[in-house]
């Protein structure tokens, strides 16, 4: 069974929208405005490209990072490299990008279950706060990276949802602080 690993830039109130600067939000970019660079705090990134063996996204995310991250051959040439699944009811094949590699339409989350039932190594998912979730929701995601920010955001889109459901233990297998105040938490699911 194929570990599916949530990744997230997180604020102290639960926010995930527009880490890097996406347009539409008036907070955009708030990881790098008035926090101040510590690479020792992102070094976890680099190890989840090594890692993992797929990346998964939503649409709005695919739509936000397929015409700009094939170009980043430094940064992401892990996830460059790797297969990509992107679950979406509206997307079609003849929107895809065709220099981002082999990447696969998954049309629902018993997709994304059945996906997790075949060979291979971890999955991780980037951005997509909506499908993060459904997929937390359903109880899909096996293990949460998060890189939270000594930040307040307010509105904005949240990594977890405010659904009505059962507790969800987590167990912290690592976690570290930086000295700009961002702290790494990695939490394995209970089941």
């Amino acid at each position: 069974m194929r570990t599916l690993i949530s990744t997230a830039f997180v604020s102290l109130d639960g926010v995930v929208e527009a880490p890097g600067g996406e347009a539409g939000y008036r907070n955009s970019g708030w990881t790098f405005n008035d926090i101040e660079f510590d690479p020792a705090a992102f070094e976890i990134k680099g190890r989840e490209q090594e890692e993992a063996t797929a990346l998964m996204m939503g649409r709005v995310s695919y739509e936000a990072f397929a015409p700009v991250w094939p170009q980043m051959t430094e940064d992401f040439a892990g996830y460059n490299a790797m297969p990509k699944y992107v679950v979406s009811t509206t997307l079609e094949d003849a929107d895809l990008v065709t220099n981002w590699g082999e990447t696969t339409i998954l049309r629902s989350l018993d997709d994304v279950a059945a996906l997790k039932e075949t060979g291979g190594g971890p999955i991780i998912i980037n951005g997509s706060a909506t499908l993060n979730r459904n997929l937390s929701d359903a109880g899909l995601i096996d293990r949460y990276h998060l890189l939270l920010f000594p930040v307040l955001l307010g509105a904005g889109k949240k990594l977890f949802s405010d659904t009505d459901k059962d507790k969800q233990n987590l167990k912290l297998v690592e976690s570290e602080s930086y000295s700009n105040g961002i702290q790494k938490l990695v939490y394995e699911v209970i089941r």
